[in-house]
């Protein structure tokens, strides 16, 4: 797949513990909210899918080292993909270990259509504190804002605000960065003063409200496309907003 065509979905949840079936519901999830959709295939080391006849139990005795491996829909022309792995407490916000969640999946008209969804059920079935979906091209430049003076050092792209490294922000509940689709939990909305019926409406317009008392915000109507400067002003805009976001500041009084 050329990388510009592809979605990138990541969520932060509390770290696993023993006898947790997250994996497996996540994977259901995704499975759920993408038509068509069956991830019952694991991938060799030289790359090739392999079926897994029993999939969920395999899934299950695969959870290790806090994640669990690749699973994929076995159609290397079309692929869809998620995988999880424990981000460690020296690298996590507020030094709690985390709970990692990555997928991929194509931007065609079947994957955008699907993706809010994807996002929505994925987050909600590892229960997270945060997440985001992201088309590859605008999430590798949102992906450089990280900076810092030691690790790294730099001056992020297109004039978007630096953030700190996860390690740097002070709670699992505030978000490291933005995305297109934006995934906050109840907690993570509090955090950073979402919503604001004053403030807000124009992300309330493309925002809704989760079984959990959590929120899916979409920046822009169309995948964000930082080379479109009507979306690169939304993303500048929405972290002019959230202050908080990415460990910046404090937010102001409504």
């Amino acid at each position: 797949m050329i990388a510009k065509r592809k979605i990138t979905l990541i969520v932060y949840a509390p770290a696993l513990v023993e006898s947790d079936n997250r994996p497996v519901a996540v994977v259901h999830g995704m499975e759920r909210s993408f038509p068509g959709l069956r991830l019952e295939w694991k991938v060799s080391e030289d790359g090739r899918p392999i079926a897994l006849s029993q999939r969920d139990v395999w899934l299950a005795e695969e959870i290790k080292d806090g994640g669990f491996p690749l699973v994929c829909n076995g159609d290397e022309s079309y692929p869809v993909m998620i995988s999880g792995w424990e981000l460690p407490a020296g690298s996590s916000p507020g030094g709690q270990a985390q709970f990692e969640v990555h997928a991929e999946l194509p931007l065609d008209a079947g994957g955008g259509a699907a993706v809010k969804d994807v996002l929505e059920a994925v987050a909600e079935s590892a229960r997270a504190y945060w997440g985001h979906a992201t088309p590859f091209r605008a999430s590798v430049d949102i992906a450089r804002q990280t900076r810092d003076s030691v690790h790294k050092p730099g001056v992020p792209p297109r004039g978007l605000p630096a953030l700190k490294l996860p390690e740097k922000i002070s709670s699992p509940e505030i978000p490291h960065r933005l995305g297109w689709l934006n995934y906050w939990s109840a907690a993570a909305a509090r955090a950073i003063g979402f919503p604001d019926p004053a403030r807000d409406a124009e992300l309330l317009s493309r925002a809704r409200r989760t079984a959990s008392g959590g929120w899916v915000v979409r920046l822009t109507d169309a995948p964000l496309d930082l080379d479109n400067p009507a979306h690169l002003e939304a993303l500048l805009r929405a972290y002019d907003r959230f202050p908080e976001i990415g460990g910046r500041g404090h937010r102001a009084p409504p």
